[in-house]
């Protein structure tokens, strides 16, 4: 007999290789016809395989995220069904599911697919998925397997088998198509009843641009098709709202190929909205204590052999920087925190020095794949809004929740409300890919943990998702249109400190080693202006627009009094511009409604006779004269209203 823990807590009793879902029918036929998968031991299984022992055992339905991962890679098995029966002798890469849906890399010879072929191809899995065969799946020796794709002519996946120990080998079978997989899968095909391919796009086989190019099909499923036509009406929302069309129209950012690939130049624009949540943190920061510090854009290879980064990233990194001195290595910098681990060690420290808190606006740079760029959201070269904080052990708990406060303080002040925090751990099983002690992590973790837990935090909890050398606190925020982006996160660390020989003289005398905390609420500047302009739109909140109004004049005559409405808007410290093009108001009107410029002041013969603006407000309309005074005092009040709970320390 086995023994199985529900999520409540109660204990049921059934014979040994008693599958998820014989226990979902023994709770009820309706919950049964729900379960797509199963947790058991938090690992995601099928909801047919067996349980041999003892077990806590959580059944999973579409609610839940493992259950629509579950769902979409079986849909991705789906799909390479479809492509063997539509295009025989297909041969496949890798098919996982994704954020929402699913791909799969496949190398069809010398055909190709079109956007034309990909109904045809919908078509057909909803054929094969109207037959209900259930994913079975087998243990297979390596040798077996590799006999069976070498008869089938897949080098791919004999490539992928190369890596495998025997022993650890499965294949599922649904219908006609066999796969190499370790899954798990949902119960049958006949659990999706919508679907939809939405993109095709080349992909280097591994990521590697020395291997072939192969076709990447993109879809998405669901158990109904109402789901689906609420997706695509998202989809086409998120169109409108992405970073890099508003990034164009809003004059913000642009991409230059001879400058080169993931290498964003920043336009007037869109450097004043970066300086501005540059000046926004920077005044949080030094209010509780941060002392500001400027790095090198490079820094000796040594460096990064002592912090461990070479190692770990050396092959993600642009090519180490020869001199013309022998033996003379440069790299361009991938992280800040080496550097500031030699910041804190140009100078004796002692306990009462502790905690340093030092922070840079440090700008680092990572060759990722080509293929792997988009927008600001990835990209080579991007600024982090770094500190690390160097304290004593007893310090960390505080200084961590001290974090979280400012990460929530600009969370609130961006109206980022629907986040999670995930509390990022080792690995279980394998330790070897983190440097340290196993006692210096469970500390770490055990802090992370607590602190999360003291603050109040919704939080998740995901094995192997730690740095190499210390767990850390991601948070998930969810942006207006529900899609979940990591943009803050804050790490503990023991290693750095011990690799770096950092010290601090103890009250008795001894010497001992600081804690690292590293943290960025913003994670980048890049990734988190790609998300906040995604997340309201390009409708930027009046304190953080970098133009606040423009002013319209009605003809050429009334330039004149347009320039001194924006003077005396500067005195006040308002960001504005006047419109002088030789232009209809109307045009300028709508020209500045796409600009989304929060304010349009139209000015003529009246408005100036009388010292006065007439006021349009982005999305609202005409608002009627005011008094240039009367105006800035409604600005005033309406940024204030913005930033309303979010004075640090509230």
């Amino acid at each position: 007999m086995v023994h199985i823990t529900l999520p409540d807590g109660s204990v049921r009793e059934y014979n040994d290789g008693v599958s998820s879902m014989d226990v979902a029918k023994s709770i009820s036929e309706g919950l049964a016809r729900k379960v797509l998968a199963a947790e058991v031991n938090g690992e995601v299984w099928d909801a047919s395989r067996a349980i041999n022992s003892d077990a806590h055992l959580k059944l999973l339905t579409w609610d839940d995220r493992g259950a629509k991962t579950t769902f979409w890679h079986s849909s991705a098995h789906l799909m390479a069904e479809a492509l063997e029966a539509i295009f025989p002798g297909t041969k496949f890469g890798i098919g996982p599911s994704i954020e929402n849906g699913f791909y799969y890399d496949i190398d069809l010879g010398e055909k190709s697919i079109t956007e034309e072929d990909l109904k045809k191809i919908e078509d057909k899995m909803k054929e094969l998925a109207k037959q209900a065969n259930a994913y079975l799946r087998k243990e297979v020796a390596k040798a077996d397997a590799i006999n069976y794709f070498t008869e089938k002519e897949d080098p791919y996946k004999i490539e992928l088998l190369q890596d495998l120990a025997d022993g650890s080998i499965t294949f599922y079978t649904q219908g006609n198509f066999t796969d190499l997989c370790r899954g798990p899968h949902i119960p049958n095909t006949g659990f999706i009843k919508a679907v939809k391919l939405t993109n095709i796009a080349g992909a280097y086989w591994r990521g590697n641009e020395k291997n072939k190019m192969l076709t990447r099909i993109y879809g998405i499923t669901f158990p109904n098709q109402k789901e689906l036509d609420e997706y695509l009406a998202l989809l086409e929302e998120a169109k409108k709202r992405d970073h890099r069309k508003l990034g164009k129209e809003l004059e913000l950012f642009t991409f230059s190929e001879k400058v080169g690939s993931g290498l964003p130049l920043w336009l007037p624009k869109g450097a004043m909205l970066r300086e501005r949540l540059q000046q926004f943190l920077q005044k949080a920061q030094l209010a509780i204590g941060y002392l500001p510090v400027i790095t090198p854009h490079i820094g000796s290879k040594q460096l990064y052999i002592t912090s461990g980064h070479w190692e770990k990233y050396g092959k993600d990194s642009f090519q180490p920087i020869t001199t013309p001195q022998e033996g003379e290595v440069f790299m361009l910098k991938p992280m800040n925190c080496p550097h500031h681990c030699e910041i804190y060690k140009s100078s004796p420290r002692s306990y009462k020095d502790l905690p340093l808190r030092l922070a840079e606006f440090g700008t680092v740079y990572r060759y990722e794949q080509s293929g792997e760029l988009h927008g600001l959201t990835r990209v080579r070269g991007f600024t982090q809004d770094d500190a690390h904080l160097f304290c004593r052990p007893e310090q960390v708990l505080d200084e961590f929740k001290k974090v979280i406060d400012l990460v929530m303080y600009v969370f609130r002040s961006l109206s980022f409300e629907n986040f999670t925090a995930q509390i990022s751990l080792r690995d279980k099983d394998d330790h070897s890919k983190y440097i340290g002690s196993d006692e210096n992590w469970e500390i770490a973790e055990q802090s992370i943990i607590t602190a999360s837990a003291e603050k109040g935090l919704k939080t998740t909890v995901e094995y192997g998702e730690a740095a190499f050398y210390g767990p850390k606190l991601d948070f998930m925020v969810k942006d207006a249109l529900g899609r979940s982006w990591q943009l803050g996160t804050i790490q503990v660390d023991y290693n750095l400190p011990e690799r770096f020989e950092l010290e601090y003289v103890d009250s008795d005398n001894s010497r001992k080693r600081p804690v690292m905390i590293h943290r960025a609420p913003f994670g980048s500047m890049e990734r988190f202006v790609a998300v906040l302009l995604e997340h309201c739109g390009g409708n930027l909140p009046l304190w953080l627009a970098p133009v606040q109004y423009k002013v319209l004049p009605i003809s050429d005559k009334y330039n004149e009094y347009a320039q001194q409405v924006v003077n005396a808007l500067a005195a006040e410290d308002i960001r504005g511009e006047v419109d002088d093009r030789s232009e209809k108001i109307g045009k300028k009107i709508r020209d500045t409604e796409l600009m989304k410029v929060p304010y349009m002041l139209i000015v003529g013969e009246k408005e100036m006779a009388e010292g006065k603006v007439s006021v349009r407000i982005h999305g609202e309309g005409d608002k009627g004269a005011m008094d240039l005074q009367d105006f800035v005092q409604q600005m005033k009040t309406t940024i204030k209203e913005q930033t309303k709970g979010s004075t640090y320390g509230s």
